[in-house]
């Protein structure tokens, strides 16, 4: 279905020079003379490739309508994810580079959801937050107020992050999995 460039957003499929791209990042840039135009980083779903592309706002572009499945994250196998459909059983082979950074956060029988694009995988969405502990935290520092900054810390999974104070090693924390912030210290 044709949109307008202006209505491109990170995570859309769009079709571009007879190619599928899935958009990273989008921008509307207003130059001082000029109309102003839109400039979309996105990535090539068959070779991974990463260009840049601008746009006149009233431009109109291409975009694929995107289908959502469930799955549960098995293991990965080399540089692929296997999937497994929790109402079939059937296994999905996907390639772990759709996952980018947030490949640390993924857990056994972890529920991923898949968008689709007439049955090819574009694009993984995590869970938005995961519970993982800390295995290393910086001291506190004596005399150091509450109100300060966060301190340093390694998550269970490898990730740096930062923590308040008051967090410590071997407590486990919950995490957002988009940037690996800190949301609060887990229950139970």
């Amino acid at each position: 279905m044709k949109q307008q460039a202006n209505m491109i957003r990170a995570g859309q499929v769009i079709e571009h020079e007879g190619r599928r791209w899935t958009v990273l990042k989008q921008q509307i840039i207003t130059p001082g003379k000029g109309g102003a135009f839109i400039q979309v980083e996105m990535r090539d779903l068959k070779t991974g490739n990463k260009t840049n592309e601008r746009w006149r706002t009233a431009d109109t572009v291409e975009r694929l309508t995107t289908e959502e499945k469930e799955y549960t994250y098995s293991y990965t196998d080399g540089t692929n994810l296997v999937l497994m459909d929790p109402e079939t059983f059937d296994q999905a082979m996907i390639p772990v580079e759709l996952l980018g950074d947030a490949a640390a956060f993924l857990q056994d029988n972890m529920a991923v959801t898949v968008d689709l694009v007439e049955g090819d995988p574009v694009a993984i969405h995590l869970p938005a937050t995961v519970v993982l502990e800390i295995v290393e935290a910086d001291p506190v520092v004596k005399g150091q107020t509450a109100a300060s900054s966060y301190k340093p810390a390694r998550l269970s999974n490898g990730v740096k992050t930062s923590v308040p104070p008051f967090i410590e090693t071997g407590e486990k924390i919950v995490v957002r999995t988009e940037d690996a912030s800190y949301v609060e210290r887990a229950r139970g």
